[in-house]
């Protein structure tokens, strides 16, 4: 049985020129510890939170690669999954292959450009830890064409889909798009309690050569002292602090360029952005 319901986000890991420097920043922004090992051949640094997994550091492979935080959707069998992103107009990056044995990887594009992997579970469920401070806590797809990256991943994943509590524009089929949709698990009620995931237009402030992408955020117990202690460890600050019904959050960069973002949830209402679905 899968650890994780259909399209659920269940693991991230950053693609980084220099491992001992990404130990060093996130090691100290999120009290995680390391744990050195492999995985299909390539160096693979597991970054732990009282001593469980949380998210995992890689070496890049070519320096033309990306910088960057990727989130990988869980799936119970990922050749099927390439397929339906084939026919639904995505891409395969990477075809399915296992990694060892702690599961299947593959790595794919939406119709609008936003890079994703795929995960489909062996030895290594996934996340150990999350929703809580120094784990993961929420991701959404960035883009501009909201229309044709829905449909897809509503045939992709079967997800239930609805705009969120005062999002401008409508739900999917009307005839604006929300600007933030929300995505459930199949089966699941169409709303935040049972949110997993997120769409997000992208406006006209952002500059046009930014590309869409998946917007990783991690829990923090105080968000703008996150903000301060990344900018303090070479970091920046792309967006924020800034409160929201979700609770307060930041969009910052690391140490080698990767962007990420932060967010505390204890704030009244902040439980509405909180995976309930598809938990261990």
């Amino acid at each position: 049985m899968a650890a994780h319901a259909e399209g659920v986000p269940c693991w991230v890991d950053a693609m980084l020129p220099d491992l001992a420097a990404g130990r060093r920043f996130y090691g100290e922004l999120f009290g995680w510890t390391f744990a050195e090992g492999t995985a299909g051949y390539r160096p693979y640094t597991w970054a732990r939170l009282d001593g469980k997994d949380v998210a995992a550091l890689v070496p890049k492979s070519d320096g033309r690669m990306p910088t960057v935080w990727n989130v990988y959707l869980a799936t119970g069998d990922a050749a099927a999954s390439t397929a339906r992103i084939r026919e639904a107009g995505g891409r395969v990056i990477v075809a399915p292959r296992w990694i060892d044995d702690l599961g299947v990887m593959a790595t794919a594009a939406d119709p609008g450009g936003a890079v994703f992997g795929l995960w489909q579970t062996g030895s290594h469920p996934g996340f150990a830890r999350r929703d809580v401070p120094g784990a993961y806590g929420w991701t959404e797809v960035h883009t501009r064409e909201p229309r044709v990256v829905d449909a897809f991943y509503r045939t992709v994943f079967a997800y239930e889909a609805a705009a969120a509590p005062g999002a401008e524009g409508a739900g999917p089929g009307e005839k604006r798009p929300a600007d933030l949709l929300l995505w459930s698990p199949r089966g699941e009620p169409a709303d935040p309690d049972h949110a997993v995931a997120a769409r997000v237009v992208i406006g006209e402030g952002p500059p046009a050569e930014l590309p869409a992408h998946f917007l990783t955020y991690f829990v923090v117990a105080d968000c703008d002292h996150a903000s301060r202690t990344a900018q303090r460890l070479g970091g920046r600050v792309l967006n924020g602090p800034e409160d929201t019904p979700y609770g307060r959050f930041a969009v910052l960069v690391d140490n080698q360029g990767a962007v990420f973002a932060v967010i505390d949830t204890s704030q009244e209402g902040s439980g509405a952005r909180e995976n309930r679905a598809g938990r261990d």
